[in-house]
């Protein structure tokens, strides 16, 4: 069922372009988020805040989001997904290869 607003949804103006959040968002969790999130289910979403360095491991990006916008409304997220090199696989990929 889709969820649904208590409000109109603002737009938010963003202090980093997305080629900066990419680069934080990799760079911290290469250094160490990866590690901390390892034992996790392989698939599973991790939301990252770039500036506080805060993240949040959810089933969806959705759900990773709004646990982490809880707790730093405004925040510039960055996603990865667990035992993946990619949050997100556009094209085509052949059978036996790995979605990711």
């Amino acid at each position: 069922m889709p969820r649904k607003f208590e409000s109109e949804p603002t737009l938010i103006k963003r202090r980093y372009s997305e080629e900066e959040v990419g680069h934080r968002g990799r760079a911290l969790y290469r250094a160490g988020i990866r590690r901390k999130v390892s034992g996790e289910k392989k698939g599973r979403v991790v939301a990252i805040d770039i500036d506080s360095e805060d993240f949040e491991v959810a089933d969806d990006a959705l759900m990773a989001a709004e646990r982490l916008l809880a707790r730093h409304p405004g925040a510039d997220i960055w996603f990865e997904r667990i035992g993946y090199r990619t949050f997100r696989r556009f094209g085509a990929w052949h059978a036996g290869e790995q979605a990711g």
